[in-house]
């Protein structure tokens, strides 16, 4: 479906306020005069005067918000963009991830489950069928094998508390880490130190391997 850049920003504003963050129509900044396109193409629909998403509407909204976050993990994970650019740079990359350049690049990545601020970046096909059809460049800590390494590229851990505190013993992103064993524990470097983790922490670190 051909959509321009401004409907999918408007699907994009949709997304956030009323799947997101459940606010009321009305507050979502997109009005009924500027909707023409979306109407026409039967992705929102007018409901009292507001704006609302159709069925139709979720899966395309989905799929911008999905665009747009793979393109700031990009920018985070790969290209080392500075913070302050991010979300311009984000804007303007998410357009050209069209035509399954999106699960290319998520896969690359190692299907990240957030974006850079935390928020969720729905799953695409590739993400539900863990494809490896491109060489990841970012993997789990836990996919690594001993000896391999790399740079921390970020952690998408749940547990604020265990975030925290590896964060405070300085597993922080840019650190570089090997993989020294794998049992019992998962024990790698990082920096001047050594850490042993479980499984379970070991597969929300992602490593940028070093490619030679």
């Amino acid at each position: 479906m051909k959509i321009s850049e401004n409907a999918q920003e408007q699907l994009e504003k949709l997304w956030i306020a009323t799947v997101e963050d459940e606010a009321v129509p009305e507050m979502t900044g997109v009005s009924l005069q500027d909707s023409d396109e979306l109407l026409r193409l039967g992705l929102v629909k007018a409901e009292d005067h507001r704006v609302v998403l159709t069925a139709a509407g979720k899966n395309e909204a989905a799929s911008a918000i999905r665009r747009h976050r793979l393109a700031e993990r990009l920018m985070v994970d790969v290209l080392a963009t500075e913070e302050a650019l991010i979300e311009s740079r984000a804007c303007s990359l998410e357009h050209a991830l069209v035509d399954g350049i999106d699960e290319s690049i998520c896969t690359l990545l190692g299907h990240p489950q957030v974006c850079p601020h935390g928020k969720p970046i729905p799953p695409g096909k590739c993400c539900q069928q863990m494809r490896d059809t491109v060489s990841r460049l970012i993997v789990p800590l836990r996919e690594l094998k001993q000896g391999q390494e790399g740079q921390i590229a970020y952690i998408q851990m749940k547990d604020p508390q265990h975030l925290h505190k590896l964060m405070a013993m300085g597993v922080l992103p840019g650190v570089p880490l090997k993989v020294l064993s794998h049992f019992p524990s998962f024990v790698f470097a990082a920096g001047n130190s050594q850490f042993a983790v479980d499984e379970a922490i070991a597969a929300d670190i992602y490593v940028r391997l070093n490619v030679r």
